[in-house]
């Protein structure tokens, strides 16, 4: 039996749109096994159940066993743990893609390198900012271009951890993108351009007093905030309680707010004026996963 963890991702992290993510300290599990014949899958929350043709996690495996021409009798799959929220925003569709596929090479006798992961992996998602830091762990930015996936790693402050705020309504990835521009004037990109470079190098020096600025976006947040129901006074009473930046992770719907280790207050006076506004908000307290996917 094959068991896969694979962690949630947050993308964009406001300037960053579509280059830059990273994994999460909250977790998908998978277990597969082959079998002589047939196709199983198994939900151990039944109320997340999917129809097959839509169940990523065997779509991605029996992509690359088509792509390696290897022939699979059967196959079970058992969706153990599923806690990476749907259409929030924060990677599960890229988890899944990335159980699919790592499950399938280790059936398959190890055939694909770990660039060949990536590689397949961005191309079922369609970009890389999810699912690269999904298999590698950590913060991560990703070039895409003529099918093959460059990347780097960025150091992350130990100082800092993440208010990650999940809201009830969902915001799909299609809907997030239709609403923004199909241009950019020449100062908005400018403006991400100057934010995203400094992001990267204030997060490797540890220079946690530039941060706020980094996370300034005018390439999707502006757009996609009319999405997410109150997003600018979550945003304000997240900077009133300390934190040192806050945007959209993924397409929305969840918030993601920088805050220190030391701030030890902001968790439970956030969770309260979460529960005093509409939207069934919850908030999760994670970190970095360094370590991406594991089997």
């Amino acid at each position: 039996m094959i068991k896969i963890k694979v962690p949630a991702t947050t993308a964009n992290m406001g300037p960053g749109f579509d280059a830059i993510g990273m994994a999460l300290n909250l977790y998908n599990e998978v277990e597969i096994e082959t079998l002589n014949e047939g196709v199983q899958i198994v939900w151990d929350n039944p109320e997340l159940e999917l129809p097959l043709e839509q169940n990523m996690v065997y779509t991605s495996m029996m992509h690359a066993f088509e792509k390696y021409d290897f022939k699979c009798k059967g196959v079970k799959i058992r969706i153990k743990s599923c806690n990476i929220p749907l259409s929030r925003g924060l990677g599960s569709s890229a988890s899944s893609i990335v159980a699919g596929i790592v499950g399938a090479n280790e059936i398959m006798g190890k055939v694909m390198s770990y660039d060949d992961i990536v590689d397949m992996a961005t191309e079922l998602e369609g970009h890389p900012d999810n699912v690269v830091p999904a298999i590698t762990g950590g913060m991560v930015v990703s070039i895409y271009d003529g099918g093959k996936v460059t990347y780097s790693k960025i150091d992350v402050p130990k100082e800092i951890r993440f208010a990650v705020m999940i809201p009830g309504f969902k915001v799909s990835t299609e809907k997030a993108r239709g609403v923004m521009p199909e241009s950019y004037g020449k100062s908005d990109c400018v403006f991400n351009i100057s934010r995203v470079a400094m992001l990267v190098n204030a997060m490797n020096k540890g220079e946690l007093d530039k941060l706020r600025v980094c996370f300034e976006d005018k390439i999707h947040q502006p757009y996609r905030k009319n999405l997410i129901t109150g997003m600018d006074e979550i945003f304000e009473e997240a900077k009133k309680l300390g934190s040192i930046g806050e945007f959209i992770s993924g397409s929305g719907s969840t918030l993601i707010a920088v805050v220190k280790t030391d701030n030890e207050g902001f968790e439970e006076s956030m969770r309260k004026y979460l529960s005093e506004i509409d939207g069934n908000w919850e908030i999760k307290m994670l970190e970095t996963d360094y370590s991406g996917v594991s089997i």
